[in-house]
């Protein structure tokens, strides 16, 4: 599959000069332009390169820890179940943490359940 890394260079420059830093908090799930990524490394979905994503920790205004969420289901240690996001059953993909500036915060979509996202960081420190 070819990817359009031009059209995301684009958007990256877009985003980066918006300066816009949204407020944001650890177990919210927020739609994020992940981008376009190489190899195996989640991609945004959609024209916009987009994804939701789980915020696990945030060190400041700034940059914040994510783990995208997906709607396929695996069978695998790195696929802990997120519950009903946006009313889809959600996954968070614990083996995609990463760091990222917060200047790619969309909109906000939920908060997680406490107990949902306590399970989701056990499960992200055992990997690690």
């Amino acid at each position: 599959m070819q990817k359009d890394f031009d059209r995301w260079n684009t958007d990256k420059k877009r985003i980066h000069a918006s300066g816009e830093i949204k407020l944001y908090r650890e177990r919210e799930v927020w739609w994020l332009s992940l981008g376009l990524n190489v190899g195996y490394e989640q991609d945004g979905t959609s024209k916009e390169y987009q994804r939701p994503v789980l915020i696990l920790k945030g060190f400041s205004r700034f940059v914040c820890l994510i783990i995208p969420l997906t709607t396929s289901k695996k069978k695998n240690p790195y696929h802990v179940s997120a519950g009903i996001v946006d009313g889809k059953e959600a996954f968070a993909i614990i083996s995609q943490l990463r760091l990222v500036d917060t200047r790619r915060l969309v909109n906000k979509v939920c908060t997680l359940n406490r107990e949902v996202f306590e399970d989701i960081r056990k499960a992200v420190k055992a990997i690690l």
